[in-house]
């Protein structure tokens, strides 16, 4: 039971992007379209799942003053395995996505999920928590970039839903409209949790 609570808890109560703030800067660059969302959510999940594993395999054998450098040694690892993987079989999403691969190094929902879980808790329950982390982002990433596709270019995947008349809203695809946007669906998140409790 606890391992499903722990997949789940990412997707709304813990939400990375909405509930706890976490990386927002990936959120904010790459979401002007749902392919570049898509692609962000799938390296972020690979890399919080793998690390969050790793880590909690060998968090009795790190000393406490060397844990932050060793965390983020295992995580950059597996960041280097995404970035050459998508630079040889996605090219075309590889360099949509950018800088913006090694960053996840330092991305907080990943290094904040290591120090806060799995250097804690056993491995099956941070392969869950880094399930539901990355499937939180991802849908986070997605919801946000659907928004903005769909106002700023009248498309999604790449696919025109909007009429041939319709005007896009280029501050939709903007650094503004990234602004506004996360902005609102935190509003919508917290609202909703008021009204829940």
């Amino acid at each position: 039971m606890r391992f499903f609570y722990e997949i789940v808890k990412g997707l709304i109560k813990e939400n990375p992007m909405f509930v706890l703030v976490l990386g927002t800067c990936p959120t904010l660059a790459v979401s002007t379209s749902v392919i570049n969302a898509l692609g962000m959510g799938a390296a972020v999940t690979f890399v919080v799942i793998c690390s969050n594993i790793i880590i909690s395999l060998i968090k009795d054998i790190v000393p406490s003053s060397i844990r932050i450098p060793i965390f983020i040694v295992v995580i950059a690892a597996f960041v280097s395995v995404v970035d050459m993987t998508m630079a040889a079989f996605l090219p075309p999403l590889h360099k949509a996505l950018g800088i913006f691969i090694p960053l996840i190094v330092v991305n907080c929902v990943i290094l904040g999920r290591a120090e806060a879980f799995a250097s804690k808790n056993n491995v099956l329950y941070s392969l869950a928590d880094g399930l539901g982390m990355g499937m939180g982002a991802t849908l986070s990433l997605t919801i946000v970039a659907t928004i903005r596709e769909i106002l700023g270019s009248g498309t999604w995947l790449g696919i025109r839903v909007m009429p041939n008349s319709y005007e896009p809203m280029l501050v939709a695809i903007l650094a503004p409209g990234a602004f506004f946007t996360l902005g609102f669906l935190m509003a919508l998140m917290n609202r909703l949790k008021e009204k829940r409790s």
